[in-house]
């Protein structure tokens, strides 16, 4: 038999409840008018997700509960909706939970059995698991429901219940490599279970968490039927063949068979290739927290380097030229290629542009201060921290950090000073990946006919922060390359002193790369948030405490 299902990929906003409301109504509209059966909707897509300690609020839950029961009023005719939302228990407990809906009433509730305490998520904090599964009877189908970290885990339980489809709303956000990972667990659950599987995920950015949609649908055996876009709102709809079983459901909506309008042919989307997922990502990330928060402009130092480059590169795609602001900030260290390239880089994209010279700044704080060495580089770092967000207060944009996580892992930054901003869009990826993906986009602007955004030379040149004459970021760090290897087995994979050695690696190196990022844990914490795209990424995912004895060599 077949069932119609529309899988609805959509972005909400944590705690806009008369925004999501509004999304979940548009998205039922477009699935009736395709003829679909089942509608389903990622994981707390009422509340937005994640919520953290806003679940614990008595005020926001009542919110949560007021919005489920108007959304169900509006539903009616022949649909069932699954739809994410807060809920709680008699004596308050806070659940992640889904209301299935028909005709104007929630007819059954299934709450999220398995609460992830890894990486990003904190869910054992904010709810009450579950203890039950849920099958609800669909025009002769029996539909299990499961949420996100549910099918992580066994589903012999599901299984047993011989059920026709089995549907999975998620908050699954991205990283490197997780559609891959996501489509195999996807399979091997509809094997296990023998039916076919329809997963929802949603879209969009959540604070220092971007989504990418990347709904899936397979068949019982596991063969893909339907997949949607990456990082883009989509209603999938898909013609499941699911089996009429004659197990005993919880809820009985509808015994007759469905009628079907038509035959839908599935879409299954091409996937980005990796420097293009990474890139929607960062794109996606920043304009959600610009456009979340209420901004509508950006505003960064443009040092003619590569991360300024990049970092303006993305907020152009994610916030269109007109709303992003390039400051030069030259010091007498500064060279001229310096300038130039900034400025190349704004007549090539149409950003707004302007030079400001710090060095009559600096030398009023030197001759208050007499500082030398270190101090007097920090200093200028400083007095352009404080340039842009006087900017920032005057005008209304808020200031981007520069920094890519190679920088933040050793330290490599000087707090209030190039640390200092609202948002770090390239916090979380590594040196060498800030090159690949400069080079990758100045490619793609050629193959559409259009100016690559990032001056070749601001690629091409050796990095340095220009705070003392003739400085290179090669006279404090190891060669970035050989850098990035080193911390993608210490930060991202956790291997230690012994294991380095083992990797290949000089123990002398070593030490010295484990005691800069060890040293460096105080930098982080105050440094501002950006768009997670690892598996690692410095501040949910790694945890650990700024004082501490304990060395790995």
């Amino acid at each position: 038999m077949k069932l119609r299902v529309a899988l609805a990929q959509i972005n909400p906003t944590v705690g806009d409840f008369a925004g999501n409301a509004a999304l979940i109504a548009a998205s039922i509209e477009k699935a009736q008018s395709s003829g679909a059966h089942l509608v389903v909707f990622p994981e707390m897509i009422v509340t937005g997700y994640p919520v953290e300690d806003l679940a614990l609020r008595p005020s926001f839950q009542k919110a949560s509960k007021a919005t489920i029961a108007q959304v169900s009023k509006g539903i009616h005719g022949d649909i069932v909706a699954v739809i994410g939302y807060l809920d709680t228990s008699a004596d308050g407990a806070p659940h992640n939970a889904v209301a299935v809906i028909s005709e104007g009433k929630v007819v059954a509730t299934y709450i999220k059995r398995h609460l992830p305490n890894y990486g990003v998520f904190d869910e054992f904090r904010n709810f009450t698991a579950g203890t039950k599964n849920l099958v609800v009877r669909i025009h002769g189908v029996d539909v299990a429901i499961a949420i996100c970290e549910d099918i992580w885990h066994s589903m012999t339980e599901v299984a047993e219940r011989i059920p026709g489809l089995v549907v999975v709303p998620n908050g699954s956000p991205y990283e490197q490599n997780k559609d891959d990972a996501r489509l195999a667990l996807v399979q091997k659950r509809a094997i296990e279970v023998k039916a076919p599987l329809a997963y929802v995920n949603m879209t969009g950015g959540a604070d220092d968490l971007v989504f990418d949609g990347d709904t899936i649908v397979v068949d019982k055996a596991g063969e893909l039927i339907a997949r949607g876009p990456q990082f883009a709102d989509e209603l999938v709809v898909v013609d499941i063949d699911c089996q009429v079983q004659s197990s005993t459901p919880d809820v009985v909506i509808s015994d007759e068979p469905a009628r079907m309008n038509g035959e839908l042919q599935p879409i299954v989307q091409v996937r980005l290739s990796d420097e293009a997922e990474m890139w929607t990502a960062l794109v996606t990330g920043l304009r959600d927290y610009i456009h979340k928060n209420g901004f509508t402009s950006v505003v960064m130092g443009l040092s003619g380097g590569i991360d300024s480059a990049l970092v303006a590169a993305i907020a152009i795609d994610a916030l269109g030229a007109k709303n992003v602001y390039g400051v030069a900030l030259p010091s007498k260290y500064s060279s001229d290629h310096s300038v130039e390239d900034a400025r190349s880089l704004a007549d090539a994209t149409g950003i707004n542009f302007r030079t400001v010279a710090i060095e009559p700044m600096v030398v009023s704080f030197m001759e208050s201060l007499a500082l030398r060495g270190i101090a007097e580089e920090n200093l200028q770092a400083r007095v352009r921290g404080t340039t842009l967000m006087g900017i920032s207060n005057q005008e209304g944009h808020i200031v981007m950090a520069t920094g890519n996580k190679s920088e933040l892992a050793v330290g490599y930054s000087t707090l209030y000073g190039d640390a200092v901003g609202g948002f770090a869009p390239i916090k979380d990826i590594y040196k060498t990946d800030v090159w690949a993906l400069a080079r990758w986009r100045n490619a793609l602007a050629i193959n559409q006919g259009a100016v690559p955004p990032i001056p070749e030379r601001s690629i091409t040149k050796e990095p340095s922060a220009e705070l003392r004459p003739d400085q290179k970021d090669s006279d404090s760090l190891p060669d970035y390359l050989l850098l990035d290897q080193i911390l993608r087995l210490y930060v991202d994979h956790d291997h230690g002193y012994e294991q380095l050695i083992a990797d290949g690696f000089e123990a002398v190196l070593i030490k010295r790369v484990i005691s800069l990022v060890d040293k460096a844990e105080y930098k982080r914490r105050q440094y501002p948030p950006g768009t997670k795209v690892s598996g690692r990424a410095f501040g949910k995912d790694r945890r650990l405490p700024m004082t501490s004895k304990w060395a790995q060599s």
